[in-house]
């Protein structure tokens, strides 16, 4: 028979599972580190600014509804006053369409009166009016981000 060895040195197992603690550990440090830095980053949602210049008052004939396909909006003047109507049901979120002295929700039937209250249909409340300004340069202002009641126009 052969002796034990007296000084047997390290293992294969032995290193391989110094060899994974030490990785586990780095991979477990790294993690922390990671997620330390990325914490210090704020969370900001970079969005559209929900204010646009519309054009010119005078761009637009009295008593026309035009609508703004790329804001979704209804721009309505009557004389010198001017309002925006969200074009947004309040529904499901679908365009509604200027029909006769109203407005008509295509998906699921909603319509609305002049002043974008719900006249039937299963949209749950009224259509969202828009704060309507002039700006420096002389021009319509429509600011989405502030609702407004529906007797609130813009006179020029």
């Amino acid at each position: 028979m052969n002796p034990p060895p007296t000084n047997p040195g390290v293992t294969r197992r032995g290193f391989l599972e110094l060899a994974c603690g030490w990785a586990a550990g780095t991979f477990a440090g790294l993690a922390a580190g990671v997620g330390a830095v990325r914490f210090l980053v704020p969370n900001v949602l970079y969005e559209p600014d929900q204010r646009f210049k519309a054009g010119r008052p005078e761009d637009y004939p009295d008593g026309a509804i035009t609508f703004l396909e790329d804001q979704r909006v209804f721009l309505i003047r009557r004389g010198n006053t001017f309002r925006c109507l969200s074009s947004t049901c309040t529904h499901l979120g679908c365009t509604v369409n200027h029909a006769g002295e109203g407005f008509h929700c295509p998906c699921h039937g909603s319509t609305f009166d002049s002043q974008g209250k719900v006249t039937s249909g299963p949209a749950p409340r009224a259509l969202a009016w828009y704060l309507v300004t002039l700006s420096k340069d002389e021009r319509l202002l429509v600011d989405k981000g502030q609702i407004v009641e529906s007797d609130k126009y813009l006179v020029v």
